[in-house]
């Protein structure tokens, strides 16, 4: 089914986090979220409007401390511009079509303005999920549905040698959405653990969980993310804290680790993992842990063999995944997983999961893999539509912490709110006085309100609460050394 993207409106809102978060090289206390609504055109006359949500995040897809955290939003803006315009000119083509067929011209131009391949697909991740969302609606098709029937036209090209349709479309058509899944809780860098480390007077006090403590006992979840940050004797301590809070209270527990691009080569991320392992308190820890996420700075994780690592725990790329070709590459390097986020684009996840689905079947074992990670989806459009992909891959948990660090949809008005509580009441709960909130007690989150017309939103945004988004340079920005 062939669509035409007509208009785009982009918007933002600003949001304050209840608890300062850090990752990475950056501390955070405020962020903003790019909402778009796009309007397209069917072959037959009809016209739908979509929409989707993403955070715009300075030192998240763009490290470098030579770009200010104000240019790191204009060149997230810049690469949703450059998409609108590579879309609208392309006219009438299948929805999967305009990503694949404009996908060199936006990674051409992005380089152009300096933008790196994670950023320049930032654009085209929010205007196809908009554009789907719009033709569900059109259709009164689910995404679900639309991705096992293959509405979007998804196809092997040359952009994905390794992927063939012979194996790519029983892939699609075999896919289903689960009811629930489990939430896998980020512990930051700077985050409390304990009571103690929470004095009275810095409290938030707003009946959510302040602390690792609480966390564990107020969601009674599985599953935990931990962050570390490259100092080895640092990271040491902190993960012996937090295993004696994990031990004592969150049960048959699971972990992975995120090194969050801290370390500079393999051989210190795997010094830590041993010296992990040669730790008595760190025991039950090391025996949870399922996989590690890109330890890696950007500029060498592509650059050597992390075979060495990968004998101790499968590794998965994540920030260095920029471009569609990237999993292979870093297969051929002794990765083994890779992660899905709907900030790289849906496409390529959905391409991913089939290359894994085809090499395990291949090896006759579940040695590949995929990893859902996100921590920065904002309730309502963002985390609904990153919750429906992710189930339908078939993941079984997800990272999901915007919940903790957001005060669930404070900022956003009060019908609004409301809206999505009625639409989604399994997903969401609001209490007298509170903000509407995320459901994830038992640490699982329902997700069968999901399947309603469109790419899992089924709510009217309130725009005119909204402001419009800036207008981006169309220049190369310069950096400030």
């Amino acid at each position: 089914m062939k669509v035409k993207l007509e208009t785009v409106d982009r918007f933002e809102r600003d949001v304050r986090l209840r608890l300062p978060f850090r990752f990475g090289v950056i501390t955070v206390t405020e962020s903003i979220h790019a909402i778009i609504r796009v309007r397209i055109a069917l072959q037959d006359g009809r016209i739908s409007e979509g929409v989707a949500a993403e955070a715009l995040g300075a030192k998240w897809f763009e490290k470098s401390p030579a770009f200010t955290d104000a240019q790191n939003l204009d060149q997230l803006r810049q690469a949703l511009d450059v998409a609108i315009e590579h879309y609208t000119a392309r006219g009438f083509d299948t929805p999967f079509g305009l990503f694949a067929n404009t996908y060199r011209q936006q990674h051409a131009r992005g380089a152009e303005l300096g933008l790196n391949p994670l950023v320049a697909s930032y654009g085209p991740a929010l205007l196809d999920r908009a554009i789907l969302d719009a033709l569900g609606k059109a259709t009164g098709q689910s995404f679900a549905r639309m991705i096992a029937g293959n509405v979007p036209g998804i196809a092997a090209t040359d952009l994905t040698p390794d992927v063939e349709d012979d194996q790519l479309q029983p892939f699609l058509k075999g896919l289903k959405p689960g009811e629930t899944i489990d939430l896998r809780h980020t512990v930051g860098l700077v985050d409390p653990l304990t009571t103690a480390e929470r004095p009275a007077s810095e409290r938030v006090n707003d009946g959510l969980p302040e602390t690792l403590e609480e966390v564990v006992s107020y969601y009674r979840g599985r599953y935990y993310k931990l962050k570390v940050g490259g100092d080895i004797a640092a990271d040491l301590d902190r993960l012996s804290r937090i295993a004696a809070v994990l031990d004592a209270g969150a049960g048959d527990y699971r972990v992975t680790f995120d090194g969050n691009e801290q370390y500079d080569d393999v051989e210190g991320i795997v010094e830590l993992w041993r010296k992990v392992e040669e730790t008595p308190n760190l025991r039950r820890m090391v025996e949870a842990t399922l996989f590690i996420e890109q330890p890696i700075k950007r500029a060498a994780a592509l650059s050597r063999p992390v075979t060495a690592l990968a004998r101790y725990r499968p590794v998965i790329v994540d920030e260095s995944d920029g471009e569609l070709s990237t999993f292979p590459t870093a297969l051929s390097l002794g990765y083994s997983g890779v992660s899905s986020k709907n900030c790289k684009g849906f496409y390529k996840s959905i391409l991913n999961a089939s290359r894994v689905a085809r090499l395990n079947a291949e090896a006759g074992s579940a040695r590949y893999f995929m990893s859902a990670e996100d921590l920065t989806t904002g309730p309502g459009t963002s985390v609904q539509q990153d919750l429906a992909l992710v189930s339908l891959l078939g993941l079984t948990h997800v990272e999901r912490n915007a919940h903790h660090f957001i005060d669930g949809m404070s900022g956003v008005p009060e019908g609004e709110q409301n809206a999505f509580v009625a639409a989604h009441s399994a997903l969401y709960e609001k209490l007298p006085g509170k903000p509407a909130r995320l459901r994830a007690r038992g640490g699982k989150i329902a997700l069968g309100s999901l399947g309603c017309p469109g790419f899992a939103v089924g709510v009217d945004l309130d725009f005119k609460s909204m402001r419009p988004m800036p207008a981006a340079p169309r220049e190369r920005l310069k950096a400030s050394t």
